[in-house]
């Protein structure tokens, strides 16, 4: 997966956490304004059945979906940029890569990835060139 398809992903999947957060916070929001929830003191103990329940819990499910979503897209862009990486010859940026990763600073190391990080495709594919332009010996 090339570094400009891994950037856009990892992009895309920021864009649907913060739609999701967004959209399951302003349905708790409106429940709350229009009391579909019944409070005792700050307590939620029940709901009052209409529409805007249904409505608002479609919201709410919308907003949990697009946030999985997102989810699954941050991690499918971190494969991909693994993958990019193992393509290079110094391991370096592997090996960050994955450690972050596994101990859940891989968000920052998407973010290191994608201002600094080298494309490991581009590289592989100027080594193939120069293997392939060598003259062989007879």
């Amino acid at each position: 997966m090339s570094k400009a398809t891994v950037t856009r992903l990892f992009i895309g999947a920021g864009v649907a956490i913060i739609a999701g957060a967004i959209l399951a916070v302003a349905a708790v929001w409106i429940a709350i304004a229009n009391g579909v929830f019944v409070m005792n003191g700050s307590d939620i103990v029940g709901l009052h059945g209409g529409a805007a329940a249904w409505s608002l819990l479609g919201l709410g499910i919308a907003g949990a979906l697009a946030i999985m979503g997102g989810l699954i897209a941050g991690l499918v862009s971190w494969i991909g940029a693994l993958l990019n990486t193992w393509q290079l010859e110094s391991k370096a940026w592997f090996i960050g890569l994955l450690l972050l990763g596994i101990f859940n600073f891989g968000f920052f190391a998407m973010v290191a990835f994608i201002l600094a990080g080298p494309d490991g495709q581009t590289l592989a594919a100027i080594r193939r060139a120069q293997v392939a332009a060598q003259p062989t010996s007879a």
